[in-house]
């Protein structure tokens, strides 16, 4: 069996993570696993908000949107954007849909937020259609998490606090 290549490990073990649609991960370990007819490094990534394990290829993480959590001063960037004027978007649910996706898929915190504030603006106009209540819903479970671990408060309080912005709307 081949050995594997040398890649960029970026993260260490212990460290938390944000996995784009998924949420904040922790880092159990990174280790070496057979793939095809070599090896292959990968972060083994804790997802408590799913209570799921997965293995992600240490070289395709970047690929994948892997990122470090935010720090205190990006989350309350966030918290800011959530609570500012924002310009109403298309009443098409369907191209609206596709242009939140396209922002979670892309993962930055504040894409998530933006998603966030549109969405919950939306659904006080009218009801969100179904993919898209779980879209809001996903998006605000991602920036509540993230938010969380970067300011060391808990969920709940965190939650409060992204309301209370959006309120101020």
């Amino acid at each position: 069996m081949a050995s594997p290549k040398r890649v960029k490990i970026r993260y260490k073990k212990g460290q938390e993570v944000v996995y784009p649609l998924q949420g904040v991960g922790h880092i159990n370990s990174i280790e070496e696993r057979p793939f095809r007819d070599s090896k292959m490094l990968y972060y083994i990534i804790y997802l408590e908000v799913s209570d799921m394990t997965i293995m992600v290829p240490v070289e395709k993480a970047d690929e994948l949107g892997i990122r470090p959590i935010v720090d205190k001063r990006e989350a309350h960037k966030a918290l800011k954007l959530i609570s500012e004027e924002y310009e109403p978007i298309t009443a098409d649910w369907k191209m609206r849909y596709q242009m939140n996706l396209d922002l979670l898929k892309k993962g930055s915190v504040l894409d998530i937020a933006t998603v966030v504030r549109t969405l919950y603006h939306r659904s006080r106009i009218k009801e969100l259609p179904i993919l898209e209540r779980k879209l809001y819903d996903n998006a605000l479970k991602l920036l509540v998490d993230e938010i969380s671990f970067s300011l060391q408060k808990e969920k709940e309080e965190v939650e409060e606090l992204v309301f209370s912005k959006l309120e101020l709307n």
